[in-house]
This record gives structure tokens, C-alpha cells and sequence, in this order.
């Protein structure tokens, strides 16, 4: 059974209609990989997803429940829209650390401002998690002390902190040199292990290939394939998808 469903998804900014009916499901312990060029609209679906953009249309279940109805048709408060995004911890391309914050710092923060635990238990979970990400011999150096890698693996390791249902990764290397790419790729597949529930929007073919149980490629909006790795990387069957991936020499 699902443990999240997107349907009938729309977003548009203006005039520009960024995503068209955009319908997909997941299971708990997936990973989805999110495939599309630039401006396909796969990113915009995610930030739809945390709530970091309000959909048109559609809706979002949960764990069998609604979580949002766009038909509704009312003016969600501050508190609700942050309630629904506890569900969902989202790794940016860009880090997004507090450089005045050490990494047990980073990582503390929002358990510690939202009252997730006692302060011995938030800093226990904060530890263990950053051992996880191989960062225990970090854990009080600053974000301008570390690697592009090393900050993307802080990012993930605080995602983690509030025991989201889904994490979410939004191009997740993009912004690291090659050399940095396969550390933050690693903690990705040892989470998959853990039976942690994922959306990844990347462009790393051979990654999805490897550790994706669903693939997405999205193109204008709109889902042109879905499947699994094999239909999808190996096998895709739409010429859209077929043009895209011969890019990446997959086929």
C-alpha cells in the first residue's frame, strides 16, 4: 500500500503552467527517482510536495490520510503548512547550513526549537545520526570548515533529525565537484538499507539506475514515463525520454 499519493497535481506561476496533472504514488522503504531537463518541472513538484509551494490543483495523502485537498479551497495558517512539512525533510542543492552553527549544532536546531524530545535525547538522536553520515570527527566544526561533501552530508544528517516520513533530495550533488559526488551518493544508498523512504530529483543516471525502485522522467510539466530503472534507464519506450537519456549514454 502507498504510503504517499500525489494527484492531479497543477502549479502555475502566472500565466506559465509549470506542472500538468502530475500524479504519482510511493511505497514506504522506495526510493523515486525524479529524471527531466531543466525547467521540466521536477523541482517545482518537489517544493509542491514540502509545501514550500502551494499546488492549483490536486491532492496529497499520507499514510491513508488527506493531507491536502487543493479543492477545499481555504487559506492554510502558518502553523498547519508547517505541520504538513514535518513529513517531509527536504536536502537543498545548496546546503542551506547555518554557518554560525557547528554541525551538532546544525543538526540540533529544529528538533531542539520544536521540542522534539528532551534536550539529552535531541542531542543522543543528533550524534548518532551524524555518525551515520561518517561526520563524528566533524561534529563541532563550522559549515566553512568542511567539504562541499561533507556540508550536503550535515544537510542530510538534519533532514533526519525530525524522523520525516519521506526525504526529499532536490539535485543533492549538483552544486559538488565529481570527487565530492560519490561520499553524499553513498550515505543516499545506506539509507536505502535502512528501508528510508525517498524522492531524489537528480541527474545522476547511473545512481538512479542503481538504487531507484520507481523512475519519473518529466518533460513540460507533465509525467512522459514512469517505471521501474529497467523500463524507464534501460528500456524507456518514449522518444522524449529515449532523446534525453542518450545524453547520458544509458542506453
Amino acid at each position: 500500500m502507498a504510503i504517499f499519493e500525489a494527484k492531479n497535481i497543477k502549479k502555475s506561476f502566472g500565466k506559465t503552467e509549470v506542472l500538468k496533472n502530475v500524479s504519482f504514488e510511493i511505497e514506504q522503504g522506495e526510493v523515486l527517482c525524479i529524471l527531466g531537463s531543466s525547467g521540466s518541472g521536477k523541482t517545482t513538484l518537489l517544493r509542491c510536495i514540502n509545501f514550500l509551494e502551494i499546488p492549483d490543483n490536486g491532492h496529497f495523502i499520507l499514510n491513508d490520510k488527506l493531507l491536502f485537498d487543493a479543492s477545499e479551497n481555504v487559506t492554510r495558517t502558518d502553523e498547519e503548512i508547517r505541520q504538513n512539512r514535518l513529513h517531509f525533510g527536504l536536502v537543498f542543492q545548496q546546503f542551506n547550513l547555518f554557518p554560525q552553527y557547528n554541525v551538532l549544532e546544525n543538526v540540533t536546531l529544529a528538533p531542539t526549537l520544536l521540542k522534539k524530545g528532551t534536550p539529552e535525547e535531541i542531542d543522543r538522536n543528533a550524534r548518532n545520526i551524524i555518525e551515520s553520515v561518517g561526520l563524528s570527527d566533524r561534529i563541532e566544526h563550522y559549515p566553512c570548515q568542511l567539504s562541499g561533501g561533507q556540508q550536503q552530508r550535515v544537510a542530510i544528517a538534519r533532514a533526519l533529525a525530525l524522523k520525516p516520513d519521506i526525504l526529499c533530495f532536490d539535485e543533492p550533488t549538483s552544486a559538488l565537484d565529481p570527487e565530492l559526488t560519490g561520499e553524499v551518493l553513498k550515505v543516499i544508498k545506506e539509507l536505502k538499507t535502512k528501508n528510508t523512504t525517498m524522492i531524489v530529483v537528480t541527474h545522476e543516471i547511473e545512481f538512479a539506475k542503481e538504487v531507484a525502485d520507481k523512475v519519473i522522467f518529466m518533460a513540460d510539466g507533465v509525467i512522459v514515463e514512469s517505471g521501474t530503472a529497467e523500463e524507464v534507464i534501460v528500456n524507456p519506450k518514449n522518444e522524449r525520454t529515449q532523446a534525453f537519456l542518450s545524453r547520458f549514454n544509458t542506453m
